[in-house]
């Protein structure tokens, strides 16, 4: 096992500027302590109430090599964590009370066994850490120890390679919920009574732990979406009398079919899903709208629809643990209204975009998005550009942007329910 260097943080003091005179220099001195009384009174009042409720983690390490990895993780308080192990991929999963991850993300690099390394919240009051390995491994060693030097806790996981057999048998014996963590009763934000008027969900991609993508210039595609989505609904909420509701409302993670059964759960009449994808080839740029189909209409739809339905597994959960009702779903698309109804969705938006947002070439495109497989409610998948593209990334982190499309959005979904249901505001 690599040696793991300690890295010890250092706190910087302003100078202090040179006063003339010994009636002065007591003055400063009197001010000075007096102003220390207040201020730790002031950070002893606001911890209580705010960084004393969170777990902080302020040092993370990875060593090791492809048999046997050590991961460090350094907290100011004693971790309560819990961890299981997954398949398809390979992954250890760490589940923490709320935490902040205070250090920089370039120490979480993954190396050795773990090909990858996602943190963040989970759902509330409760983060985790997901690591994908390159094959089966165990873990032969998970502990919190204080340290004796600063009063600090170290969480150190040894992970070892082993055989699938081995693997597949720690798998079976763990005792633990694989349900969703995030289901509720109620969807984030914007519960309305079944059968007041028209609904729509609005649906943030990604959240929590699962970041999506990222621009080159650092943006996290799941702060544009959730951005975005804000802006929509204040304009809806602004410009018609419809019923807006979110499938999230912060920076949480909910799981692809919770999506879909916050909607049903409040008779959405239309779903849309926001998005700010990457794609490989960076001079691509533009929106591009997506509906749903079992058979992607061009490979680029087919490579987004792949990446987009990986976001559960990023987030520590198992396809498997998928309700049947989802599988249903999949029976109900094949009816053709909800079809003709989600490409006329998808038109609205185009046309409303046409002139004013910049559109990809074929903007209307289809793919097998699980987020858009609710039953018989017209949904669409809205990119409204590729974080890959560093114009692309300018606009989509613009709020004079964000408002306008928002604008234009608004005026889609409104456009669309007027033409369904014949009536206007």
């Amino acid at each position: 096992m690599n040696t793991l260097a300690h890295i010890d943080t250092k706190r910087r003091h302003p100078d202090s500027q040179p006063i003339v005179g010994v009636a002065g220099i007591f003055a400063i001195i009197l001010l000075f302590a007096a102003s220390l009384l207040v201020t730790d009174a002031s950070l002893a009042a606001s911890g209580a109430g705010n960084a004393g409720d969170k777990l902080v983690a302020f040092e993370f390490r990875i060593a090791g090599d492809e048999v046997r990895t050590r991961v460090v993780i350094e907290f100011e308080q004693k971790p309560d964590f819990s961890y299981h192990l997954l398949a398809s991929p390979h992954r250890l999963v760490i589940d923490l009370p709320e935490t902040v991850f205070g250090f920089q993300d370039s120490l979480a690099k993954a190396r050795g066994l773990l090909t990858d390394v996602r943190y963040g919240a989970m759902a509330p009051g409760r983060s985790r850490i997901v690591f994908t390995s390159v094959g089966p491994v165990k873990v032969v060693m998970a502990d919190a120890m204080e340290s004796e030097s600063d009063g600090t806790f170290r969480l150190v996981v040894d992970l070892a390679a082993t055989s699938d057999n081995e693997f597949a048998s720690l798998v079976g014996q763990q005792q633990w919920d694989p349900a969703s963590p995030e289901k509720e009763t109620d969807i984030q934000s914007g519960t309305v009574d079944a059968g007041s008027g028209f609904t729509v969900a609005i649906d943030p991609g990604h959240g929590g732990i699962d970041t999506g993508a990222k621009g080159r210039g650092g943006a996290d595609e799941k702060d544009i979406t959730l951005a975005m989505v804000l802006a929509l609904k204040t304009a809806l909420e602004r410009d018609t009398d419809m019923n807006v509701v979110l499938t999230r409302d912060s920076d949480s993670f909910v799981s692809l079919s919770e999506r879909v059964r916050r909607a049903r759960q409040q008779s959405a009449d239309m779903f849309v899903s926001i998005h700010a994808d990457s794609i490989r080839v960076r001079g691509v740029r533009g929106a591009t709208v997506y509906t749903l189909s079992e058979k992607a209409s061009d490979q680029m739809a087919q490579q987004l629809a792949a990446q987009e339905n990986r976001s559960d597994l990023i987030a520590g959960l198992s396809l498997e643990d998928e309700p049947d009702t989802v599988a249903d779903i999949l029976i109900d698309l094949t009816r053709r209204e909800t079809r003709v109804f989600s490409d006329s969705l998808a038109a609205a938006v185009i046309g409303a975009f046409d002139g004013t947002v910049k559109l990809i070439n074929n903007p209307h495109r289809s793919a097998g998005f699980r987020v858009l497989r609710a039953p018989e409610v017209p949904s669409v998948l809205v990119e409204l550009g590729y974080l890959s593209n560093e114009d692309d990334e300018k606009l989509l982190t613009d709020p004079k942007w964000r408002n306008k499309t928002a604008d234009l959005l608004a005026l889609a979904i409104s456009a669309y329910r007027d033409k369904v249901t014949g009536v206007s505001n």
